[in-house]
C-alpha cells in the first residue's frame, strides 16, 4: 500500500476511476443529472483515445483518420434505427464488422507510406467518409439524423444517459486493463519496437507491416465502439463526428495524457474536455486561453500528464557502492 501511495502516476489515475464510478450516484443524489451526460462524453472520448493510443502511442502511426471510425460507429446505430432495427447486438455487430473492414482496407493502403504521407492519406480517407455521409440526403445529409431506436440488449436499453454511462465506464476500465496487458505482450513489444526502428525489427524476420496493420484494425474497431456509445448518448448521428478536427482532438488528448502510456488517454480526456467546459462558461473567446494551456500541459512532462506525475514518484534510494578493497603497502607495514 505504501509503495502505491509513493507513486502518484499510479494512484492518481486509479483515484480518477474511483471518482468516475461514483458520478451516477452523486448526480442522482444531488439532482444534477446533467453531469452524467457530461462525464459520459469524457469517458467515451477516453475510450476513443485509448483506441488511438494503440496506433499512435504504441505503434507510432500518426493517424488523422480515426474520426472515420468514430462516425461509422455512430451511423451503425443511426442507419439501423432508421430502418426500424433496435437490436443492440445487430448495432454492435454492424459497428465492429464495418469498422474492421474499413480499417483493414484503409490501413493496408496507408501503411504503404510513412511520415507525412501516412498522415495525409488517413486524413483523406476520413474526409471521404465525411462527404459520403453528407451526401446521403435520405439520412439527413449534413444535418445528421435523430436516433429513435437506441441499442437494446435484452432488458438493457441504452436510451438513458445513466445506462450509456455505465456501459461506457465498464468498457473504459476493460480498455485500460487491456492496454496495460498489451503494452508488455509480445505483440505490444513488436509494435513498440517498430515505432523506434522498424528496419531493425524487420531484420529479425518479424513481418512488421502485418503487426502494424493488425494494430490499426484493432484501434479502428475500438474507436468505432466509442462512436456507437456516443450515438446512443446523444440519440443522434451527425457527419460532424467524422470531421478532421475530431481526429485532431483525439491526438491532442493522447499527447496531453501521455503517448504510449496506459492511463494517458483517461487523464488527457478529463483535462481536455474539462478545461473546455470550464472555459466556455467563463468567456466566449475560450479558445484563445485553451490553446496555450494545452501547449503548457503537453510541455510540462515528456510523457504528458503521466510524465509529470512520474516526476513526483518516490524513487528508491540508490544502494551504497561496495567498499573498495584496502591494499596494504610495505610503507603501511603490510606483508
Amino acid at each position: 500500500m505504501s509503495a502505491l501511495l509513493s507513486r502518484p502516476s499510479q494512484w492518481v489515475p486509479l483515484l480518477v476511476l474511483l471518482l468516475l464510478a461514483c458520478v451516477p450516484f452523486v448526480a442522482h443524489a444531488t439532482g444534477h443529472t446533467f453531469y452524467i451526460a457530461f462525464f459520459a462524453r469524457i469517458v467515451i472520448y477516453a475510450i476513443a483515445a485509448c483506441a488511438l493510443n494503440i496506433a499512435l502511442g504504441y505503434g507510432g502511426l500518426v493517424s488523422f483518420g480515426h474520426s472515420l471510425f468514430l462516425g461509422i460507429g455512430a451511423y451503425a446505430v443511426g442507419l439501423a434505427s432508421f430502418h426500424g432495427i433496435g437490436n443492440g447486438w445487430i448495432h454492435l455487430a454492424l459497428c465492429l464488422v464495418v469498422c474492421g473492414v474499413v480499417a483493414l482496407a484503409t490501413g493496408a493502403i496507408s501503411l504503404r507510406t510513412s511520415g507525412i504521407a501516412f498522415i495525409m492519406i488517413t486524413l483523406a480517407f476520413a474526409q471521404m467518409g465525411y462527404f459520403l455521409f453528407v451526401s446521403l440526403k435520405n439520412y439527413g445529409g449534413d444535418d445528421g439524423m435523430p436516433i429513435a431506436l437506441t441499442s437494446r440488449f435484452g432488458p438493457v436499453d441504452l436510451s438513458s444517459a445513466t445506462s450509456v454511462y455505465v456501459a461506457s465506464f465498464v468498457l473504459l476500465v476493460l480498455s485500460i486493463w487491456w492496454l496495460a496487458r498489451l503494452r508488455v505482450s509480445p505483440f505490444g513489444m513488436v509494435i513498440r519496437g517498430a515505432k523506434q526502428n522498424a528496419r531493425r525489427v524487420s531484420a529479425t524476420g518479424i513481418p512488421v507491416v502485418r503487426y502494424q496493420l493488425l494494430a490499426y484494425v484493432v484501434s479502428g474497431m475500438l474507436c468505432g465502439l466509442s462512436g456507437f456509445l456516443l450515438a446512443n448518448l446523444n440519440a443522434y448521428a451527425s457527419p460532424s463526428t467524422l470531421a478532421w478536427s475530431v481526429s485532431g482532438e483525439l491526438i491532442v488528448i493522447v499527447v496531453i495524457g501521455g503517448l504510449g502510456t496506459v492511463f494517458g488517454p483517461l487523464l488527457g480526456a478529463l483535462v481536455f474536455l474539462g478545461l473546455e467546459e470550464i472555459l466556455k462558461g467563463v468567456t466566449e473567446h475560450w479558445m484563445v486561453i485553451f490553446g496555450p494551456m494545452i501547449v503548457v500541459v503537453a510541455l510540462l512532462g515528456k510523457s504528458g500528464i503521466v510524465g509529470l506525475l512520474e516526476r513526483f514518484d518516490t524513487r528508491k534510494p540508490e544502494a551504497a557502492p561496495p567498499p573498495k578493497p584496502v591494499v596494504h603497502t610495505l610503507a603501511d607495514g603490510g606483508a
